[in-house]
Order: C-alpha cells, then sequence, then structure tokens
C-alpha cells in the first residue's frame, strides 16, 4: 500500500499552553493579574481604612467583589475572562473619574490611583488578548498560492 503524500498539508497547532506562550503574553498576564490584586486592595483599603465615607468603614467596600470574580479566569488563562474584564474596567474608571474631580483629599487622590489602575488593567487586557490572538508568521505566504 503507497503511502500518501502529506507534505502540502499544514500542521495543526497544538492547544494553547500558558506555560508555553511566548514571553510577551506571560508579561501581560501578569501586569494584568497584579493590577487587578492592587485594584482590589485598593479599593478595600479606600472604603474600610483609609479615606471611608463613614467612620469605621463603608458599604461601598462590597465593589471589589465584583473585580474577585474574574482572578480565576486570569489564573486559569481564559480568553473570554481577559475579554469581559476589559469591558468591566470601565465602571471601576468612571466612578474614579467621577471621585477624583468631586471628593476631597485623600479621596481624591485615591480615586486617581483608581484610574491609573483601571488603565494598566485594560490596557494588559487588550495586551494579552491581542497577543494571544496574533498568527504566527505564516508558513502558508511562503507556499504558492494555488487556484
Amino acid at each position: 500500500m503507497p503511502v500518501p503524500d502529506r507534505s502540502n498539508l499544514s500542521p495543526v497547532p497544538p492547544p494553547y499552553q500558558p506555560n508555553a506562550a511566548p514571553a510577551a503574553v506571560r508579561r501581560a498576564r501578569s501586569v494584568a493579574v497584579a493590577s487587578l490584586l492592587a485594584l482590589i486592595v485598593l479599593s478595600l483599603a479606600w472604603e474600610l481604612w483609609l479615606a471611608p465615607l463613614r467612620p469605621g468603614g463603608s458599604w461601598l467596600a462590597l465593589k471589589a467583589l465584583p473585580l474577585c470574580v474574574p482572578l480565576a479566569g486570569f489564573l486559569k488563562n481564559r480568553m473570554y475572562t481577559y475579554r469581559w474584564v476589559s469591558l468591566m474596567v470601565w465602571l471601576y474608571f468612571t466612578e474614579g473619574i467621577v471621585r477624583g474631580w468631586s471628593d476631597q483629599p485623600p479621596s481624591n487622590w485615591l480615586a486617581w490611583a483608581e484610574v491609573a489602575l483601571c488603565t494598566v488593567l485594560f490596557t494588559a487586557c487588550t495586551a494579552h488578548i491581542r497577543l494571544r490572538l496574533r498568527k504566527p508568521a505564516p508558513l502558508a505566504a511562503a507556499a504558492p498560492a494555488t487556484l
């Protein structure tokens, strides 16, 4: 029985493994996780100790709970999580802008820190998504096109 010629078939890409990811993808993931954790810590510290609206803490500390949800997806490297977090982060960015302009010090400084962390998180999420979706240098470009 003759062996079929498989030289013209493109290889099937292996499943995505986070440890085998390029360095830029790993860096973007690390920055996204770090900025998310920093945003959680800032939200809790801001509303409970640094500048609470009421002495003893504020119910606004509960705003940190939705930020805890994507942690598992980030640590499992789920692309969907990076996508929806890049949209959700704008809610916190908006809160930071509003409170940065309207609150008194030190609360407004913490709001501007929240804006900075949201910007870093959004940038890291979008970079991670783009780098993971980037196709490798195509081998097909070297092959002649057939009609």
